[in-house]
């Protein structure tokens, strides 16, 4: 246990608040990475060595066009075969040139070479794995954005990449995964010349600036209710995490659309469900902005509506190491947000003692 939750299961003003505690889950109900009702299964049974469900998933979300639901399963089905991967080698050699095992196939072999010291030599040598997983379902956008990850791994030059974005929103114009994709292409490219930005959209401007351009245009011809709308608000967490200085004369700029990126990303969790997994990645990535803004309100209603359904990402990014922890993390910035609350609620609306203070009793 960090000193901070130490202390702070000592708080009474936070611990028993009640409009403070009131929708927060109990720490040992958070969950990290929690899988949805219909990936569970599919989770289970390959623990146990059967790719059976795995694939009857995957082939649904194929067959329905369900572009988004895909992206996130073939994610963490990948991730799960990286470490257990005797079940997708059976599947593969049961289906040689089944579309959704060659696509998991794809993934996980890009994500074992993401973690190479040569990574993009190793790279380079995937290409025909992407190639084949694209062309056994050409609807698919997909193994597109795997495309675009893979790119970014081995610095692909500008109209290596255009071409690729332009297969991938040919197959779905909105895919958050491909956008995603681009716009983290794009801050790996923050410092190229001007006007030599890959043409996603609108040739992005004036170096770091050009992840807010093309967040806030996507944004812009997104649906309500999209989590393409959130875009900006992943340009507002890749300045912030960077940390890389800005002239004094665009400070303010960069301090508007941060702000705007919020506001912008505060309205669309607010048209899902507390509680919902759908937009946890989202809501999570929200939070931890709110928290290095110090908007302690607004960051502990954020913390309210993703009541247990924690995920690795922001917690585990940017650190890495041997004992990384992102739900610790997590968990020490949602107490955080109740102590700094807690800290600016006078002592006669916690208690209805007729005073007021900062201190604690």
């Amino acid at each position: 246990m960090s000193l901070l939750r130490a202390l702070l299961s000592t708080a009474r003003p936070v611990r028993h608040t009640p409009q403070l505690a009131d929708g927060l889950v109990p720490d040992h109900a958070v969950l990290l990475d929690a899988p949805d009702e219909r990936l569970g299964p599919a989770l289970v049974a390959a623990a146990l060595g059967d790719h059976e469900p795995a694939a009857t998933l995957l082939a649904a979300t194929r067959g329905a066009a369900e572009w988004e639901s895909r992206d996130r399963y073939v994610t963490r089905l990948a991730a799960f075969a990286h470490s257990r991967g005797e079940w997708l080698t059976r599947w593969l050699a049961d289906a040689p040139g089944d579309p959704d095992a060659l696509l998991l196939k794809a993934e996980v072999a890009v994500r074992k070479a993401w973690e190479s010291p040569a990574r993009a030599e190793r790279l380079r040598e995937l290409g025909p794995l992407i190639d084949a997983a694209a062309g056994a379902a050409p609807r698919d956008p997909v193994p597109w954005r795997l495309a675009l990850d893979h790119a970014r791994g081995t610095r692909a030059t500008h109209p290596a990449f255009e071409s690729l974005w332009e297969q991938a929103v040919r197959r779905a114009s909105h895919h958050y995964g491909c956008h995603v994709a681009a716009l983290t292409y794009l801050s790996a490219q923050c410092c190229a010349r001007r006007g030599d930005a890959p043409r996603v959209r609108r040739a992005p401007r004036h170096g770091c600036f050009e992840c807010f351009d093309f967040a806030e245009q996507a944004a812009a011809d997104a649906l309500p209710g999209s989590l393409i709308r959130a875009l900006p608000l992943r340009a507002a967490f890749v300045r912030l995490v960077a940390g890389d200085p800005v002239p004094v004369q665009r400070s303010g700029q960069q301090e508007e659309r941060i702000d705007a990126a919020v506001e912008q990303a505060i309205e669309l969790s607010g048209r899902y469900a507390a509680g919902d997994p759908w937009p946890a990645e989202m809501r999570n990535m929200l939070a931890y902005v709110l928290v290095r803004r110090q908007r302690w309100a607004a960051a502990l209603e954020q913390f309210r509506l993703i009541g247990p359904y924690a995920t690795s990402f922001p917690w585990s990014f940017p650190w890495s190491s041997a004992e990384d922890d992102p739900l610790g993390r997590f968990l020490d910035a949602r107490d955080r947000v109740r102590l700094e609350v807690a800290a600016a609620v006078p002592l006669r609306g916690r208690a209805g003692r007729g005073r007021s203070g900062g201190h604690y009793a």
